[in-house]
């Protein structure tokens, strides 16, 4: 079983892309944070295979907080989604360490599925993927 951490400060974003993760991926453990404090208390806790990053969050911005991850557990694949699209937000998110960037409201849901499962074959976190809707999170 793994694990995926959404920081994310919009309470309906965050629960619409837990509610199409836990659908899909009922094996992963799925975490919320809406700040950058409770998300460096529960990578604390338990590090996370895979965290969903918002870049404008309350206290440390995403990017700041994906370079801090990153320094500290380099192995943590960090996708960050934002509503900004953006090319120096994209820039900056590869320059801080992010795997990957994802945008709110153009890309579509199947993308995002098709990249968390591509980390959950690569670390062999689950046995199977159930089949889920293709329902959007925006």
């Amino acid at each position: 079983m793994g694990n995926i951490l959404i920081v994310e400060d919009n309470t309906t974003f965050r629960g619409s892309l837990r509610e199409i993760l836990s659908t899909r991926f009922p094996f992963m453990g799925i975490r919320e944070a809406v700040d950058s404090k409770e998300a460096l208390q529960k990578i604390e806790d338990l590090p996370p295979d895979l965290i969903f990053m918002d870049i404008r969050l309350p206290g440390m911005n995403g990017l700041e907080l994906t370079k801090t991850i990153k320094k500290i557990y380099n192995n943590i694949v960090v996708a960050v989604l934002t509503s900004y699209d953006l090319q120096e937000y994209r820039d900056a998110a590869y320059q801080c360490g992010a795997n990957c960037f994802f945008t709110k409201g153009s890309t579509p849901s199947d993308e995002i599925m098709t990249f968390v499962e591509s980390v959950v074959s690569e670390r062999g976190l689950g046995v199977s993927v159930k089949p889920g809707s293709n329902g959007s999170v925006y």
